[in-house]
């Protein structure tokens, strides 16, 4: 693929994890990861990125959060005020990619909603999936979380499975592993089914000519 390629994410947490991902899958590697600092920096930078000569496959990951609708929704306007064309009202299940529209300097882009493209969520889900089954230690944790009295709850619903991630690798062999380095560590499992649509995406967008 003559050009670079560019992958923007909310956040450095984002970055790491990808790249393990990619290396755990023998993907190969993408040019640049950008952390953008959060999810509104990040939208707003899409019109931008996409503008960029030398970038030739854009994606774009972020999460759905409590309203995948009005996540898409907020992406989808910036492609189309960009150029794209036939861009869809629903985010397709599989994750969007759309090819360079003809006559355009345009990247081919893509773009995935964390965890699944399906539900509400954010990275901690898609981490969640990667728990290898059966994981005692995973389910005591997430019932220890879930026994909290209320009163002593001091995060919000929308922070829970951020909580029950970190939580569960603060009780590993090497407590408290940044997320990125718990897949290399093989804490979490990235050949596992549940990551495949994600893998299959990222190989699309990066890894076709």
């Amino acid at each position: 693929m003559v050009g670079k390629t560019v992958l923007m994410v909310e956040g450095n947490d984002d970055v790491h994890v990808v790249k393990n991902i990619c290396g755990a899958r023998d993907l190969g590697k993408i040019d640049e990861i950008r952390p953008y600092g959060g999810k509104a920096t990040l939208i707003e930078g899409i019109s931008v990125a996409v503008k960029e000569s030398d970038v030739v496959a854009l994606g774009i990951v972020l999460d759905a959060d409590t309203d995948i609708e009005a996540s898409w929704r907020s992406v989808a306007h910036k492609l189309t005020i960009s150029g794209y064309q036939n861009v869809p009202q629903i985010m397709p299940a599989e994750g969007l990619i759309l090819p360079s529209p003809a006559e355009s300097l345009l990247p081919k882009v893509g773009v995935w909603l964390m965890p699944d493209n399906k539900t509400p969520g954010i990275l901690e889900d898609f981490l969640a999936f990667l728990v290898p089954p059966g994981d005692l230690l995973f389910a005591y944790v997430r019932d220890g979380i879930d026994a909290l009295p209320h009163n002593l709850v001091r995060f919000s619903h929308e922070k829970k499975p951020k909580t029950l991630i970190h939580a569960w690798l603060s009780v590993q062999e090497e407590p408290g592993r940044p997320m990125g380095q718990a897949i290399s560590a093989k804490y979490l499992d990235p050949n596992l089914e549940h990551a495949n649509p994600f893998v299959d995406w990222l190989r699309q967008i990066f890894f076709h000519a």
